[in-house]
């Protein structure tokens, strides 16, 4: 499934009055989302991200622009907006708060059984979703609201999943979680997309999660695309992400600070991994 924005612009404010008054939350956005992509979107807060996956599966409409899925605008009179958001699914920050069912099967069950999917077919599309989360089965009859952060966490991820959507947008999926929580949905996702070949476009805040688990990183920076590019690429630009109120990973600072102290490491290491094999290799030689 392939998403396609073309000079994506989205304008809020007075409810159409006079234009001098009204704000571009979006401006002139193009990015190509491709079949099995894992990007990271990030940027300070009011850079145009949480409008940005609004527009993915049709929450919100582009003031001007189009969006194409698989070569059809999805803003044709004829394109079924339903359909779209089936394939597409969208994950909120802190969605425990949108669990509401007596049990967390028949809250799994909640989004296919609007599908039209019912019986043993519903009850069978949830649990696969609870197995695909790894969410011990014997929670599966217990109040939501029992778990854990991070139960809860793959409970409405497991939601999603049931509806079986192509693209799963996260929207700091982290937030609020312990460090071995954090660890854990993060395993998830990538489990996600790498098992299943969900395309996955994950919000954070956080540097060290991005340069861990995507493939691509998205910065936004007053409703424009600043960058597109892998990791590594991006955070080449540490001076011009500050002056974005961004930055890079913990690890590329400590990097740089040790290869000015003379020790002769690669300050492009942005994984801690990285960063450990380099200081290894550097000491091996002295």
């Amino acid at each position: 499934m392939k998403i396609v924005l073309k000079n994506v612009t989205y304008e809020y404010g007075n409810n159409g009055g006079d234009s001098g008054n009204r704000k571009k939350a979006l401006d002139n956005v193009n990015i190509t989302v491709n079949e099995g992509d894992f990007i990271g979107l990030i940027g300070r807060t009011g850079s145009g991200k949480s409008t940005l996956i609004q527009h993915l599966n049709g929450l919100l409409k582009a003031t001007s622009g189009r969006i194409e899925v698989d070569g059809k605008n999805i803003y044709d009179e004829d394109y079924k907006l339903v359909e779209l958001r089936k394939k597409v699914g969208l994950v909120f920050q802190y969605p425990e708060y949108q669990l509401f069912e007596e049990t967390v099967l028949k809250d799994v069950e909640f989004g296919p059984k609007n599908l039209g999917i019912e019986g043993d077919e519903l009850e069978k599309t949830a649990k696969e979703a609870l197995e695909a989360t790894g969410l011990d089965e014997k929670f599966y009859s217990a109040s939501p609201f029992e778990l854990s952060g991070g139960q809860k966490r793959r409970v409405a991820i497991a939601g999603i999943l049931a509806m079986r959507p192509k693209v799963m947008i996260l929207d700091e999926p982290t937030a609020g979680l312990d460090p071995g929580g954090r660890n854990e949905i993060l395993g998830l996702i990538k489990k996600l997309h790498d098992e299943q070949k969900i395309t996955i476009i994950l919000v954070s805040h956080s540097m060290e999660d991005v340069a861990e688990y995507v493939s691509r990183l998205i910065v936004m920076e007053d409703g424009r695309v600043k960058y597109d590019s892998t990791p590594r690429e991006v955070f080449k630009n540490i001076k011009e992400l500050e002056k974005s109120g961004l930055a890079a990973p913990e690890v590329s600072y400590i990097m740089s600070e040790l290869k000015q102290a003379g020790l002769e490491v690669k300050a492009e290491a942005i994984t801690i991994e990285e960063a450990k094999n380099e200081i290894l290799s550097a000491l091996r030689k002295k």
